[in-house]
């Protein structure tokens, strides 16, 4: 079964491979992998662990992602969606909460690969996947402003409103030199894309700033612009794989933890799965070509299990690289193993140069992420759009926000699936005939030279025009209990019921069973075989013979005729 669901494209496209192909992918890696050192240092660091975290798991997750993956030019590693979710685990059950629940994300990340879930995924309501979104970048950029205004406050609160009001409170504080180099390096990522699309705007600025800072210390005695090397330990090599250390809390077993931690390792699978999946969809339009879902699904829960190992965070595919590796001719997942090796050369051998990156210049690289997170112009779009589904966008965004990501994708899904429940059962219409049918538009009727089909008298015909599931089955049990009359014999017309669920079937039951009491009879028209297979195993013989199912509404109507005949 693994086998039938796991096919790594690295494999596959080393059959064909060529010198040719390899300096595009050489290429492109390095070019990738210089634009994921800022990005890996500064979620490292947001998410609350520090530099180094970020960029093992840009190496460890990149390549086991790239090696493993169902797609030809993914480039995984952290992003700026799991900050949020990140912080929020380590405030609360600590660094080795982190790590448990990041393997947990991963075991459900294979299962889902495993049992070929990876379409579903896709189905998530984009009002959804565009509200928590929004919502992440909002959070993310809320959580940068101590930073680029230099204020140096600890002990910040967690949550949005306070955070803000905690700013305000001390906007005296502010740092004006500190602030100086955030908006310079700010100006530094917008305006460069504009002179070279080659270097990323972020890497420029964070080398012009470094430059600043420390020429600004050693020379003209400006002193608080705080560097990494200030906060953090700095990297100093590529650790050894190590097991959590469980601290339980007094009175908690180790299934309790696992409970607790469930639904946060929930929502980084759900998060890791739509992220990576979505990137994949984008990067097959571009190359034209077709990604393996559930490969990918199998490949991210692998890095996630082993990122932690090593000290890392959360991974997945990030689309700005990938992106940024298809642009620059990178087709095949050697790319993103090259990109997770140049990673490595700068842990191993410039780990003192990162501890010179100065803090404010890290919160305009996070800033300017979250501006692209944002989706602002899609939040405009949709406003556009049917009133539901903006409300369903508006009410994950404010969620992910007030509360946390988990509670917003629960109840961003579940708003999703009553809208989608009530959309369903407007369009699902239960008709009734009286006295002839129309042959015209029909396609269950066998035309003979009469132009209407006549129903015969006592006899009272009905149609489901639609999906019979839990929804329209309470709806046609309403519309057959409120008709007063009591023919012999009534025709359930089913040509375009294309399934049935276990609530249309026990409520046929039911009405079958009432129906017989009334000395009513019941005859079924036009059921197809997916569904007359479905009532077979549910053993709806017991209720109704099989005589009285009908293939189309000439034999159902001949059938009824008959019975009245009697």
């Amino acid at each position: 079964m693994f086998q039938n669901v796991f096919k790594p494209r690295l494999f596959e496209t080393l059959k064909s491979y060529s010198g040719k192909q390899f300096s595009a992918d050489f290429m492109a890696g390095i070019i990738v992998g210089i634009v994921a050192i800022p990005l890996a240092i500064a979620f490292g660091i947001a998410s609350g662990v520090g530099p180094t975290e970020g960029l093992v798991t840009a190496i460890i997750a990149g390549f086991i992602i790239s090696a493993f993956g169902g797609t030809r030019v993914q480039i995984g590693g952290p992003t700026g969606a799991f900050i949020v979710i990140i912080y929020g685990i380590i405030q609360q059950y600590g660094l080795s909460g982190l790590m448990i629940a990041t393997i947990m994300a991963g075991l459900l990340l294979i299962f889902m690969g495993v049992f070929k879930l990876g379409s579903i995924i896709k189905f998530v309501p984009y009002p959804v996947i565009i509200g928590f979104t929004g919502g992440i970048a909002l959070t993310i950029f809320s959580t940068q402003m101590n930073d680029f205004f230099g204020l140096g406050l600890k002990n910040v609160p967690a949550d949005f409103i306070s955070k803000w009001i905690y700013y305000f409170q001390n906007i005296s504080h502010i740092h004006w030199a500190s602030f100086a180099v955030a908006a310079g390096s700010l100006a530094v990522i917008i305006v460069f894309p504009k002179i070279s699309k080659k270097i990323p705007g972020s890497l420029v600025a964070i080398i012009l700033a470094t430059v600043v800072v420390w020429v600004l210390k050693s020379f003209c005695g400006v002193s608080g612009i705080t560097t990494i090397e200030d906060l953090y330990k700095l990297p100093s090599g590529l650790p050894m794989p190590h097991l959590p250390e469980l601290t339980l809390k007094e009175g908690q077993t180790f299934f309790l933890m696992l409970k607790d931690l469930f639904p946060p390792a929930f929502t980084i699978a759900m998060l890791g799965a739509i992220e990576s999946l979505l990137s994949a969809m984008v990067a097959d339009g571009v190359i034209s070509d077709k990604h393996d879902s559930n490969t990918e699904l199998i490949a991210q829960g692998i890095a996630n299990i082993a990122s932690p190992l090593f000290g890392g965070i959360p991974a997945t595919g990030a689309i700005a690289r990938t992106m940024t590796n298809i642009n620059n001719g990178g087709r095949t997942p050697v790319a993103g193993i090259i990109h997770a090796g140049v990673l490595t050369l700068v842990l191993l051998f410039l780990g003192k140069l990162v501890g010179m990156i100065p803090m404010p210049c890290l919160a305009a690289v996070l800033v300017m992420v979250s501006y692209n997170m944002s989706g602002w112009r899609t939040f405009v779009a949709l406003a556009k759009n049917p009133k539901s589904d903006f409300a369903v966008l508006i009410v994950t965004f404010v969620l992910t926000v007030i509360f946390d990501l988990t509670i917003a994708i629960e109840i961003g899904l579940l708003l999703a699936l009553l809208l989608f429940l009530r959309r369903t059962n407007e369009t699902t219409e239960i008709r009734t005939f009286k006295n002839e049918i129309d042959p015209n538009d029909e396609s269950d009727i066998i035309l003979h030279d009469e132009e209407k089909l006549v129903i015969p008298q006592n006899v009272a015909v009905y149609e489901i025009d639609g999906p019979y599931f839990f929804g329209i089955a309470n709806k046609f049990e309403e519309v057959m209990s409120s008709i007063a009359e009591r023919p012999k014999v009534r025709v359930i017309r089913m040509r375009k019921v294309a399934f049935i669920d276990s609530t249309g079937i026990h409520n046929l039951e039911t009405l079958c069973i009432r129906s017989e009491k009334e000395k009513v009879q019941i005859v079924l028209s036009g059921v197809n075989e997916r569904v007359r297979h479905t009532l077979e195993k549910a053993g709806f013989a017991n209720v109704l013979k099989e005589e009285f199912i009908c293939s189309n509404i000439n034999e159902a109507l001949e059938k009824a005729g008959q019975i009245v005949g009697k």
